[in-house]
C-alpha cells in the first residue's frame, strides 16, 4: 500500500512522567454512589497493553507510563504540542534518572488530562520515577494514502500501520479491528474540535447492552471500529462514516464515560471496512506489554 511516509517529519518532543492526580477524595459515578479510587498519572506496573480494560479497581486507567510535557498547566502549547506530535507506535526514550537509555513505546493520549502514554519493559518500570524526562522521536502526523484520498490518518507512526496490514478489496480499504462499536455508545470527547489529539469514551453505563455486543471483552491497545462516527474535522456522528482507532485507557465510572478510543483513521463515507479479528492489537504488532 503507498503512503507518503518518505516525505513525513521526524521531530523530537520531550515529556516527563507525570504524577498521579487528584482534585477531590471522592467522585460520583453513573448510579448515583461516591468513589475514590487510582485514576490518570504515575507510573501503572500491573496493567500494561494486551489487559483487559474492565475489571479494575479505578477510573480511567492509563496502562504503562503516563507523560506530560507540562502536567501542571495542561492546556500549555507546550502540552498540546507534545500530545498532538506523539503518535501510536513512536520510539520512547528515557532521557534522564535510573532508567536512563531505556527504550519503550507510544501507546496513546489521553484527552483532557493530556497524558501521552508510554510502554516500557519491567526492568524500566522498576527504575522510572516521577518526573524523569522521556524523549519521543515524533513521526507519523500528515501521513497519507494517496490511493484513498477521503481516508484520512492522525496519530499512527508508519511503521504500525504497515504492522496492521490493511488489505484492499473492490476499491474498500479493510482494515482488522477487534470490535464494531455503534455511534449510539460514543460519549466523553464527542464534539472536539480535532482528532489529533486526546481520545473519545465508548459509554458503559448500560452493562447488558456492553455485554451483548461483545465490547466486554476489549483490552488496552485492541484496534477497534467506529460505525457511523466521522472524525474528519472533530468528532461527531455521520451515518456510512467510519472511524479506527486504538483504545487506550480503561473503563470509567462516570456517567458518559468509559474506554477511551484515540482516532488513527477516519472517512465520511464507507470506504474503510472494517474486518473482525481478535487478535488485532498494537500490542501484539508491536511485541510490547503482554506480548513480549
Amino acid at each position: 500500500m503507498r503512503t507518503n511516509k518518505e516525505k513525513l517529519v521526524m521531530i523530537s518532543v520531550q515529556g516527563a512522567v507525570a504524577p498521579h492526580v487528584r482534585r477531590q477524595a471522592f467522585r460520583i459515578d453513573a448510579e448515583g454512589a461516591p468513589f475514590a479510587l487510582p485514576g490518570v498519572g504515575g507510573i501503572t506496573y500491573n496493567v500494561r497493553v494486551g489487559d483487559p480494560v474492565f475489571g479494575w479497581a479505578g477510573d480511567h486507567i492509563e496502562p504503562g507510563v503516563s507523560t506530560a510535557a507540562k502536567y501542571e498547566k495542561r492546556g500549555e502549547e507546550e502540552n498540546r504540542g507534545y500530545n498532538i506530535l506523539s503518535c501510536i507506535g513512536n520510539e520512547a526514550r528515557v532521557v534522564s534518572g535510573d532508567a536512563k537509555g531505556a527504550r519503550g513505546v507510544v501507546t496513546g493520549h489521553h484527552g483532557g488530562i493530556e497524558h501521552v502514554l508510554v510502554d516500557f519493559d519491567d526492568e524500566t518500570l522498576d527504575k522510572l520515577c516521577i518526573d524523569d524526562k522521556i524523549l519521543i522521536r515524533s513521526y507519523g502526523q500528515g501521513l497519507r494514502l494517496p490511493d484513498y484520498p477521503d481516508v484520512k490518518l492522525f496519530n499512527v507512526d508508519p511503521g504500525l500501520l504497515e504492522l496492521m496490514e490493511p488489505g484492499e478489496a473492490g476499491g474498500r480499504l479493510q482494515v482488522k479491528v477487534a470490535a464494531v462499536v455503534p455511534a449510539v455508545l460514543m460519549g466523553s470527547g464527542i464534539g472536539s474540535a480535532d482528532a489529533a489529539s486526546g481520545d473519545y469514551d465508548i459509554t458503559t453505563t448500560d452493562k447488558a447492552e456492553i455485554a451483548r455486543l461483545g465490547l466486554d471483552k476489549l483490552r488496552f491497545g485492541d484496534i477497534v471500529a467506529l460505525a457511523d462516527c466521522d472524525n474528519l474535522y472533530g468528532r461527531s456522528y455521520r451515518r456510512g462514516a467510519v472511524s479506527v482507532g486504538v483504545v487506550v485507557h480503561s473503563d470509567c465510572l462516570l456517567a458518559g464515560h468509559g474506554p477511551g478510543v484515540a482516532t488513527v483513521m477516519t472517512c465520511a463515507s464507507p470506504v474503510i471496512e472494517p474486518v473482525l479479528d481478535d487478535g488485532a492489537n498494537i500490542g501484539k504488532y508491536l511485541g510490547i506489554g503482554r506480548y513480549r
